[in-house]
């Protein structure tokens, strides 16, 4: 019985084998696309954009199954088209993209192990040329799989139950309640740092190997046990901002098979802001 990795993770060589093949779709997801797809992507890949593409700012949530439809209709994706994602910062704004249309019920999504990390560090081809426009067509969203997702209010009647753990994927520093972010960047103005009650603590890309790729399942399970996060418990992740857990959210469930994931998209920058819910600071209790 083949892994759940191999329906959805395809290798480098794999793309490289597929770059003139109409039947897939190729899309590379970036935090800043001009500073990344623009100035080199993978030959005939669509260049999408974390922010502008798989975020809507003005409700401060994910696209509407109507953005999410015009998307990838536009861009000449059908229902039955295979995806194929690759992007920034290890993948994981191409996480953060296929757990956006996963929700939404596109049936075959799949990433590129290693990302734009590794394609680059391979020296594979690359292109500014405009990608040549496919044929639009009219994309029908699913109805939501609101099982991916987990909001504040479940998660108040979550805290402290037995078979949940809700797993903090942020850097150390965001964990403890030092910073609002990640250090080294931005800290934006979120009212309160720490983190959720009872949380575990795993920073997401733990996971990922010096190339950019997914560490062996056996190292991924082994990590995961290390900090109590167990198969058999409904299991929550979050950050700041949901992207960085959408990377752990992956490799539970597709990676690890782990059946009860949900990624809180909501994270920090809805719980540290919120009236009415607790937080817990100071030194994790399992380091």
């Amino acid at each position: 019985m083949p892994s759940p990795a191999s329906r959805v993770v395809v290798s480098s060589d794999w793309v490289a084998a597929h770059l003139n093949d109409p039947s897939i779709a190729i899309a590379e997801v970036d935090s800043h696309p001009g500073e990344t797809y623009a100035v080199g992507h993978i030959p005939g890949a669509i260049g999408w954009g974390l922010h502008t593409d798989f975020e809507d700012s003005i409700r401060r949530d994910i696209p509407t199954a109507d953005a999410i439809a015009s998307l990838l209709g536009k861009a000449g994706v059908a229902n039955d088209t295979p995806i194929v994602l690759y992007g920034d910062g290890n993948n994981r704004s191409a996480t953060w993209a296929f757990w956006v249309l996963k929700y939404y019920g596109h049936n075959d999504v799949r990433l590129m192990d290693g990302g734009r990390k590794k394609w680059l560090a391979e020296s594979r081809p690359l292109t500014t040329k405009d990608t040549p426009r496919r044929k639009s067509v009219a994309y029908v969203p699913g109805r939501p799989h609101r099982q991916l997702r987990a909001l504040r209010d479940q998660i108040v009647k979550r805290i402290g139950k037995d078979g949940v753990t809700i797993l903090d994927t942020r850097a150390y520093e965001e964990f403890a309640g030092l910073l609002t972010a990640a250090p080294g960047g931005h800290q934006p103005d979120i009212q309160r740092k720490g983190r959720i009650p009872g949380a575990v603590h795993l920073p997401w890309d733990d996971a990922s190997a010096s190339d950019g790729s997914f560490k062996p399942a056996v190292q991924l399970r082994k990590l995961y046990s290390s900090v109590g996060v167990s198969p058999d418990d409904e299991i929550i992740a979050y950050c700041r901002l949901g992207v960085r857990a959408s990377y752990s959210w992956f490799v539970l469930k597709y990676l690890l098979g782990y059946a009860n994931v949900r990624n809180y998209d909501g994270s920090w920058t809805e719980w540290g802001n919120a009236i009415g819910v607790p937080i817990e600071t100071g030194e994790p209790k399992n380091r």
